[in-house]
């Protein structure tokens, strides 16, 4: 492959060319689709030494198992339904979205659904997923988690975990678990020495209920217990999943009222403009609660291709920067996530290793 030259390029250009690369890419994947698809359906792979398409992709065509997947799911999904080759050549749709739906994509409904999941992430596929095919609600249970030398291999499931009554070591496990689920649907509550647990995740059981699947230490297990002794005397039955929404209540009253100073009784105070001068870069807490509300709790950072989406890590941000004396006003202030904080920095003031590695912002 001949050497791509790009350091002499403009930002422009760089921006342009890449735009240009991510849908040649699209419609050569969509091309694959189509042919991959013929392929199986004439199953030409059998006469090149392959037992299975899948075997063809990763030994012959060389592609990771994980891609081969979700490529033959795709080519698949578009042998059946070609509006499939449009929507990943349009970007409209990933290989890993067509996956998902494809067990689910009938004659009747194979239009709306796409259509529904066009430019989704993958964790918005998944609900969409959830509520089509609702899963029963995950029974709670406390459980101890094994160590890995006290479990012998062959009594570990799929997802390392392993049924309560083989549990042994001292950790601790708090799991909602449903009945229809497998075994990997375990919630851990693990305490040193750690023992291997499943990566922390939230998957939809149906459209407005989550499974949780996290490990917490052991200090986390005695607050748990000492929360439901606590709440013993009240209509409660144990159940770990009441204990947990009412503490991220708590925990969200508290960080708003923190972060932007969202209380029951704000005092009603006049925006008195601070600069500077006054050496001080705090911002008073009608301001922060106002800015949080104009902005709706999201970076309010507009580029060429739109405004910026996140929502976590956001900061205050002086649009005069308050080195410059920019005041601590309602139309100086605005919302920006940490990594756009930063680059207004490094417009205002010049590159800055300080600031790209802390995300300091103006």
């Amino acid at each position: 492959m001949a050497t791509i030259s790009i350091d002499n390029i403009s930002d422009r250009e760089l921006l342009e060319r890449t735009t240009r690369a991510a849908g040649a890419e699209r419609h050569a994947t969509a091309e694959l689709l189509a042919l991959s698809g013929a392929l199986d359906s004439r199953r030409l792979y059998l006469g090149e030494g392959c037992s299975s398409l899948f075997t063809y992709c990763t030994q012959i065509l060389h592609f990771s198992e994980h891609a081969a997947y979700h490529r033959i799911e795709a080519a698949r999904a578009a042998r059946r339904f070609p509006i499939v080759l449009a929507l990943v050549a349009d970007g409209s749709v990933t290989l890993t979205t067509v996956a998902m739906l494809r067990p689910h994509l009938t004659d009747a409904n194979h239009e709306s659904l796409l259509g529904a999941a066009r430019h989704k992430s993958k964790r918005e596929v998944e609900l969409q997923i959830a509520a089509l095919a609702p899963r029963p609600d995950a029974k709670a249970l406390v459980r101890r988690l094994p160590t890995q030398r006290e479990v012998p291999a062959d009594l570990v499931g799929p997802a390392g975990l392993v049924d309560g009554s083989m549990a042994s070591s001292s950790e601790a496990l708090v799991a909602p678990a449903a009945d229809a689920c497998s075994k990997a649907s375990a919630v851990h509550l693990a305490a040193a020495p750690p023992a291997p647990a499943p990566s922390p995740r939230v998957s939809p059981l149906a459209s407005d209920r989550y499974l949780l699947r996290v490990t917490l230490s052991g200090s986390a297990h005695a607050n748990l217990r000492r929360a439901r002794e606590l709440m013993a005397h009240r209509a409660f039955n144990g159940d770990p999943t009441v204990i947990i929404e009412k503490a991220l209540a708590l925990l969200v009253t508290e960080l708003e009222r923190t972060k932007i100073a969202n209380v029951r009784r704000p005092r009603a105070l006049s925006e008195a403009p601070s600069s500077s001068s006054s050496g001080s870069r705090h911002i008073p807490a009608s301001i922060r609660r106002r800015v949080w509300a104009r902005d709706e709790g999201r970076c309010a950072f507009v580029g060429t291709c739109g405004r910026c989406t996140e929502t976590s890590r956001l900061e205050f941000h002086h649009l005069v920067p308050f080195a410059r004396g920019g005041p601590t006003t309602l139309a100086n202030m605005a919302l920006r996530c940490r990594a756009h904080n930063g680059y207004e920095s490094e417009l205002a003031f010049g590159y800055s290793p300080r600031i790209r590695s802390a995300g300091v912002g103006s």
